[in-house]
Parts: C-alpha cells; sequence; structure tokens
C-alpha cells in the first residue's frame, strides 16, 4: 500500500484521478442502464440485449477513430466535441419509447462515446517513472474498477425506483462532469502524441497486435455473453436486484486483483505474467455453468473477478510493448475495437440464446472463449518477446 501511495505523489495523479472519475462511473452505469430502459419500455430480454449490443458495436466499432484522433490532435478537442455529444444523446434516448428509435438512438450513442479511459492510459506514461508503469496500470485498472463496482449498483437502485428514468439522466450528468473536467487538466492540455517517422509500422503490420486481436474476439465474445446472461438470469428467476450485487462482487474481486498485480507480479515480465495468470482465468471459470442467481454465481464470479483484474494490468503491459511507435493512444483503441465488437455480439448473441436454451449455457461458452483465448496466446507466444523484458519501450 505503501508504494501505491507514493506513486499518487506524481504531480498531476491524483487530479486526474479525481477529475475522471464521473464520467467513468457513467461508464459503469450505460449497459445496464440501456438494458433495464428497454426492458422495461417493450419487456423483451431478447430486444433488451439487442439494444445494448446495438451501442457496443457502434462505441466500439469507432474507437478506432476516436484514439487516432488523439494520437492526431491531442485529448483537449476531441474530448470537448465528445463528451457534450454523448451526454445530450443519452437525454434523447431516455425519452424515446418507440422500437425502431431505440435502436437508432441507440447506435448514435455508441458512435458519440467520449475517449475517456483511452485517454487516461497515455497520461500515466507521461506522469510516472517508467518502472512505476505496472503500479500506476494497477491503480488506474482498480479506479476504474471501483466504478464498475458502483455503476450498476447505482443504476439498478436508480432503474427500479419510482423514478426510472432518473437512470440515464444521472449517467448523462456524470459523464458531462468528469469528461469535460478530464479537458481542462493542465497536465491533459500539455499532453502531445507521439512523432510518428515513415519507417515506423503500422498497428496492422505487427503481428503480436494481430495475435492480440484474435485473442481479443474470443474474450470480447465471451464476456458480452456473460454481462447479458447475468441480468436476463436474474429476470428469469426474478431476482432483478441480484443484477448489481452480483457484478459488484465481481467487481470488487477484480480490484484486488489489480492491486495485487503491481506488486505480486513485480519480479515477472508481462509476458509471463499475462500467461500464468491466463491459467488460473481458466480453472476458476471453468464451474461459472453450474451457477444459479445467488451465492454460487456471486462465489464463482468473485474468483474470475480476481484474476480479470490482475490480467487487465498485465495486457496493458503486453501491449504497451508491442505496439508500433505512435500509437500511444490508437493501439489500445484498436484492441477495444476488436474485442468491443466481439462484446457486442455477444450481448446480442447472449440474450436470445438465454431466452431460447438458458442463461447457464451462455456461462459455459463464456468458460471456453477464455480457454480458447489462452490457446492462441500460448500458439504465439513467440510474436509477444518484446514484453518478455523490463524497463521502458523503446521510442
Amino acid at each position: 500500500m505503501r508504494e501505491y501511495l507514493r506513486i499518487l505523489q506524481y504531480p498531476g495523479a491524483r487530479s486526474m484521478i479525481l477529475a475522471s472519475f464521473p464520467a467513468r462511473l457513467a461508464y459503469g452505469m450505460i449497459g445496464l442502464g440501456l438494458y433495464f430502459k428497454t426492458y422495461h419500455t417493450v419487456h423483451s430480454i431478447a430486444f433488451a440485449g439487442f439494444v445494448a449490443g446495438i451501442n457496443g458495436i457502434a462505441g466500439a466499432l469507432t474507437t478506432s477513430i476516436r484514439s487516432s484522433l488523439l494520437d492526431r490532435f491531442g485529448m483537449r478537442i476531441p474530448l470537448r466535441f465528445f463528451v457534450p455529444a454523448y451526454g445530450a444523446s443519452i437525454v434523447v434516448l431516455n425519452f424515446v419509447n418507440d422500437r425502431s428509435l431505440l435502436v437508432l438512438a441507440s447506435l448514435l450513442l455508441g458512435i458519440c462515446a467520449p475517449p475517456i479511459n483511452l485517454s487516461i492510459r497515455p497520461l500515466w506514461r507521461s506522469i510516472v517513472e517508467p518502472h512505476d508503469m505496472r503500479k500506476a496500470l494497477a491503480i488506474d485498472t482498480s479506479v476504474m474498477t471501483i466504478a464498475t463496482v458502483l455503476g450498476p449498483v447505482v443504476v439498478t437502485y436508480l432503474s427500479l425506483s419510482n423514478h426510472p428514468a432518473s437512470a440515464l439522466l444521472t449517467c448523462s450528468a456524470l459523464i458531462l462532469l468528469g469528461g469535460l473536467s478530464l479537458s481542462a487538466l493542465p497536465i491533459t492540455r500539455a499532453w502531445a502524441p507521439e512523432v510518428k517517422s515513415p519507417s515506423d509500422q503500422s498497428i496492422f503490420n505487427v503481428p503480436g497486435i494481430r495475435l492480440l486481436m484474435v485473442e481479443g474476439i474470443l474474450i470480447g465474445l465471451g464476456a458480452g455473453i456473460f454481462q447479458i446472461a447475468v441480468p436476463a438470469f436474474t429476470t428469469i428467476r426474478h431476482v432483478e436486484h441480484l443484477t448489481g450485487a452480483i457484478f459488484s462482487v465481481m467487481s470488487c474481486a477484480s480490484i484486488v486483483g489489480s492491486l495485487l498485480a503491481g506488486i505480486i507480479g513485480k519480479k515477472l515480465t508481462p509476458l509471463n505474467a499475462f500467461i500464468r495468470n491466463y491459467y488460473i482465468w481458466v480453472i476458476v471459470g471453468i464451474p461459472l455453468f453450474l451457477t444459479t442467481p445467488g451465492w454460487s454465481l456471486m462465489l464463482v464470479s468473485a474468483f474470475i473477478g480476481l484474476s480479470n483484474g490482475a490480467q487487465q494490468v498485465f495486457y496493458l503491459e503486453v501491449i504497451e510493448a508491442v505496439r508500433p511507435n505512435g500509437t500511444s493512444a490508437s493501439a489500445l483503441g484498436w484492441m477495444w475495437t476488436v474485442e468491443g465488437s466481439a462484446a457486442s455480439v455477444g450481448s446480442w448473441v447472449g440474450g436470445s440464446i438465454s431466452q431460447t436454451v438458458s442463461p447457464q449455457f451462455c456461462f459455459g461458452i463464456t468458460s471456453i472463449s477464455v480457454l480458447l483465448g489462452l490457446i492462441v496466446v500460448r500458439r504465439g507466444k513467440h510474436l509477444l518477446l518484446q514484453a518478455d523484458r523490463f524497463g521502458p519501450r523503446p521510442d
């Protein structure tokens, strides 16, 4: 803990975390907010999953565009355009009741998603020393997960209250507060994109990035199915109030996992830590398909969250090591485009399978997707050798 307190002493670290937190909380709310809004409007689990999937696909497919704008123009202009547009889109969607308009509004919302997390990750590299990056990423991942813990709880409470419209209105207010605060920080205004020379490779010419994209498709598909299968399962069993609790337990465990990754894994290279933790992730996910809403799903979700929290830290380190120069934001943006698109497809598929087959079948698909991701990484380990070392990435 003393080491993490030391990281927070870096100039700009605490102000960046505090300024961006409301926007991250809004991101934690939007997925379930869309699900509950749509379900309460049309009373269809499958259509609610479809609307959430459309929003996710639109956001994922345009993530690479927004990240490329950061690498070209810096952070202030993209943030000050997308943040107000996103906040306004949420308000519009909140008052839509027609099925077609719900799909259209969800699509617009995804396109306007502001690059909050894409902005924060490069800022950490300009704030801390290279040897402290893993700890900084652990803190950042934990803070983001805290928002994920609170988001489902807040949106579930508001969506099931006597004033369900307040859920998305609160989300809109939070994204405006956090996004505009982040854009006004001195560290954000001073950040400059990396200079890219003609000899630098494009993202798609890097074999390691292509490998991680394949892995991201598998993990994204499984994650998207899981994200919809949980609320679908609780809805079918008439225990919707457990939805936020299940995700909160998983997210709390993820926070612990992220913080442990910054300390326990400090003697392992990013690649070795990434692969070793992958094995743990696969093992703890095996009993997922046997669970039901209640203590069994919460327990297994906690172990999955613990391993996934650590995996996020090592994953970010691996991407940072293998990405080409001049892609400090767009490398992660492209990875999120691929993984997020797969997750959105998973949300759509998960809603349909949950309604026609069973949510437990969806849980089985999630466990298999993680296993396939490990197989892909193991087979292509030689393409990620740049991450098998300590120290800063070469400029």
